[in-house]
């Protein structure tokens, strides 16, 4: 799952990107609300930690055209602004939580992981298919269930596909979902992944295949009796 950092002290923005990748998620880093709309508007993000300071507009005003815009996605408040009546107004914004500065990491990544166990969400726990199950929280596959070993990145293909089954995922969407706004890629990193994958699928003995639609992208399914 890739979340999305909104912050404009680079300082703080790097040591809790870091932080999150420790803890095993993806995560770009923007410092104004401009970045913030552009990065929304391309990628679908699993969480938003926003601050409300931001240089080019307030983080309160950003929240407010995000909810305007339909995007439903678990925002969190990160923000020095720590009276009761600010927590208000975020929260009746639209805000799903709000983190005083100066804050522990460690309690952050907690909070992440509250919105995305939440109930309804389209952002479910256990993902399953045959005998295929992934827990995208602590990102481990199994195949009836024996752990099956899979690099973070091979997790993040096999999360989306599962998202997804039985519907053609465009390339374009893995390379987002693994890269975001990372910076240049080998043009053939989607295809290296989706083959280990495929491989190690194949010799556990799932019950499901990737199947490569050419010149547009794969499709997670069960395997034909």
């Amino acid at each position: 799952m890739r979340l999305l950092l909104v912050e404009d002290n680079e300082r703080l923005l790097g040591l809790t990107r870091d932080a999150l990748a420790r803890a095993g998620y993806e995560a770009d880093g923007v410092t104004t609300a401009a970045d913030a709309r552009t990065a929304l508007g391309s990628i679908a993000y699993s969480v938003v930690v926003l601050d409300l300071g931001l240089p080019d507009q307030d983080g309160l005003a950003l929240l407010k055209q995000i909810r305007a815009s339909g995007n439903t996605v678990p925002i969190l408040i990160l923000t020095a602004r720590s009276g009761v009546e600010e927590r208000v107004r975020g929260l009746d914004a639209g805000a799903d939580d709000y983190l005083v500065k100066p804050f522990a990491q460690e309690e952050l990544q907690a909070r992440i992981r509250v919105l995305l166990r939440r109930p309804g969400s389209l952002l479910g726990r256990a993902l399953d298919l045959g005998n295929l199950r992934l827990d995208s929280l602590s990102r481990e596959v199994t195949i009836n269930g024996t752990p099956l070993s899979v690099s973070p990145r091979e997790a993040a293909v096999l999360e989306i596909l599962l998202r997804r089954a039985g519907r053609v995922v465009p390339k374009k969407v893995v390379e987002d979902h693994l890269f975001g706004l990372a910076g240049e890629f080998s043009s053939n990193a989607v295809e290296v992944y989706v083959h280990r994958l495929r491989k190690q699928l194949t010799e556990a003995g799932a019950d499901v295949e990737i199947h490569t639609i050419r010149g547009i992208g794969y499709l997670l399914a069960c395997s034909a009796r």
